[in-house]
């Protein structure tokens, strides 16, 4: 197979599988044309949570670089940008955490009240805050329900695949989701 192509050439989902598989093995120029390949995905993914351009393109980094550190952990049984789109939603919910907490006033026992970044401020108020919180919310108690949620209810994927992904057994998942739904509704219907 020919990976000579502009990086910017969409590949096939068989041929992303092939070079992830050979980037595993520890192929160098085989992982840094599957970053090129993949990145634009990335980018894509990031800018659905973050859509402040400069954040997503921080995030889109973050998860590049957990790629290209933890493919070891892309187990082979489903496609690889699935697994991709865990990564990439997982650095761009790292981000808006960490967004957050600059946005947080964080000195209020001397009275000084100092006000958040408002570049900060209002790149978090363009993000899904709603559903970053719950999902922050429910992690907390319930860490197995946000990922199963996520790639369903927000990207779409089949209870099937999520199952591989999650390396759980297909019942298991859809009640994660169930009760996840469930725990998710009234946090975002703002109720306590």
């Amino acid at each position: 197979m020919d990976y000579s192509g502009d990086p910017g050439d969409a590949l096939a989902p068989d041929d992303i599988d092939d070079l992830a598989r050979r980037a595993q093995d520890g192929d160098r120029d085989a992982l840094e044309l599957l970053l090129a390949a993949v990145r634009p995905r990335v980018l894509n993914i990031c800018r659905g949570v973050l859509p402040y351009s400069g954040d997503a393109e921080d995030a889109c980094q973050e998860a590049l670089l957990n790629v290209a550190t933890k493919i070891a952990s892309w187990g082979g049984r489903g496609r690889f940008t699935t697994w991709l789109h865990i990564v990439s939603v997982n650095s761009a919910r790292t981000t808006y955490r960490r967004l957050k907490n600059l946005a947080t006033p964080t000195d209020f026992e001397d009275g000084t009240h100092d006000r958040p970044d408002p570049r900060t401020t209002s790149v978090i108020a363009g993000t899904r805050l709603d559903l970053l919180e719950a999902m922050d919310t429910i992690e907390k108690d319930h860490p197995q329900y946000v990922e199963p949620l996520l790639l369903r209810d927000v990207y779409g994927l089949p209870y099937d695949e999520i199952a591989v992904l999650v390396d759980a057994p297909l019942g298991t998942v859809k009640a994660q989701i169930h009760h996840g739904r469930k725990l998710a509704r009234p946090l975002l219907r703002g109720e306590p």
